[in-house]
């Protein structure tokens, strides 16, 4: 049984994914901005673990919603 490919559906796929990536830094960056307090900063020099879970969270609830929009 022959396996099919079709570039068509693999370019679509790898568009989709490049633009899922490019929402999930772009509001990852917004969250960053919204905040009172650098994240990154306050992630790794001060080992905040509340901010890094809202961190995590945050970038894994948009991850979920991108991935249903885009399938």
């Amino acid at each position: 049984m022959p396996i099919e490919f079709h570039l068509g559906s693999l370019m679509n796929a790898l568009i989709y994914a490049v633009f899922g990536v490019f929402i999930l830094v772009l509001s990852f960056w917004v969250l960053d901005k919204l905040t009172p307090f650098h994240l990154w900063k306050e992630v790794i020099e001060k080992q905040n673990v509340a901010i890094a879970i809202l961190a995590g969270m945050m970038a894994l609830g948009i991850a979920i919603i991108i991935a249903s929009a885009v399938h």
